[in-house]
């Protein structure tokens, strides 16, 4: 498949977004367990609007990609049966419910939501937080869904797509809170650091996993399967066309198998060994800054990660049009 810078732009950065509220959700449980230092309200705030901003960015990036942005509302229509049309609907919900958590911090809403006598009583943010969090996961599942659906590009179709993009979305996301916590200067580095390795440490299982299945496939259709020829040497020399098409330029990436290999190697080495080697140097040396370009190389990396999941796919109409003589 064609990689689309956008689409790469939308799912890396909703993913952060996704992962660092749900790391600021997670330090305030622990606070409040007394696992952790508790934080001011201003933490949570801007956290939050660090996130929504990323959200943000990706819903900006996403219109990139219509053919007619002004009819982009019609996206949501089909949300019966669209996983696309359900991520355009978990989104908005996903930004309005981060809004809501850093405004109920921003303006000190932490009384009870509500009571009933004298003996229950619910923190508004822990009660928008826990929504939140269940769109945040929804949202996960509907973004990858939308191509783990596509059974005919079996790179794609397997649960490991829907395990990839969260686990990748918990990493980065979690790789942020530790640089914005260093940032800040507050004591929260290591818990936010140590989770993004175990995260990054279960992207990396799971990525590989899904490598090494997708290197393995047998794929249903085959350049004999698509011309009714049995031979086993048959091999497409033209695409019957004197120029590119439609087909050439949006189902196909046009880079060789060199290149290929190569963004594999820079993103294997850019998302997984060189934060985990970042964050540990930050640990052993207090440093403020090495957290901050371990977010920066991981999210890099996500990019070359993305655009070979798209690269990966191979559609089956390339069968007749990849190549052109």
């Amino acid at each position: 498949m064609h990689p689309a810078f956008s689409v790469i732009f939308l799912t890396t950065l909703i993913g952060a977004g996704q992962g660092l509220f749900l790391a600021l959700y997670t330090g305030q449980i622990y606070a409040l367990a007394n696992l952790l230092p508790a934080q001011g309200d201003e933490f949570y705030a801007f956290g939050s609007l660090v996130a929504l901003t990323l959200l943000v960015g990706g819903l900006i990036a996403s219109f990139f990609h219509l053919g007619r942005p002004e009819r982009a509302w019609r996206a949501a229509a089909r949300w019966r049966t669209s996983w696309l049309s359900r991520e355009v609907l978990v989104l908005p919900l996903v930004m309005a419910l981060v809004f809501a958590y850093g405004l109920a911090h921003w303006t000190a809403h932490t009384q009870s939501l509500f009571t009933l006598g004298n003996w229950l009583a619910v923190d508004a943010t822990l009660l928008i937080g826990l929504a939140a969090t269940l769109a945040v996961f929804a949202l996960f599942v509907c973004t990858a869904m939308i191509y783990a659906g596509v059974r005919f590009l079996e790179e794609w179709s397997s649960p490991l797509t829907v395990i990839n993009f969260t686990l990748f979305g918990l990493a980065s996301g979690f790789m942020l809170a530790a640089a914005y916590s260093a940032f800040i200067g507050n004591q929260l580095v290591a818990f936010f650091g140590t989770w993004s390795v175990i995260f990054t440490l279960m992207a990396l299982i799971s990525r590989f996993a899904s490598l090494t299945r997708n290197a393995r496939l047998q794929h249903k259709s085959t350049v004999q399967s698509a011309i009714g020829v049995r031979h086993q040497t048959v091999s497409q020399k033209a695409q019957g066309a004197t120029a590119g098409s439609f087909n050439t330029r949006e189902f196909f990436h046009g880079r060789s198998a060199g290149t290929l290999r190569t963004v594999r190697l820079l993103f294997l080495f850019l998302v997984f060994p060189l934060p985990i080697l970042l964050i540990g140097a930050a640990y052993a040396t207090q440093s403020p800054t090495l957290p901050i370009v371990a977010f920066a190389v991981q999210y890099l990396g996500l990019l070359f990660e993305r655009w070979f999941f798209f690269a990966e796919a191979r559609h089956p109409q390339n069968l007749y049009y990849q190549s052109v003589a």
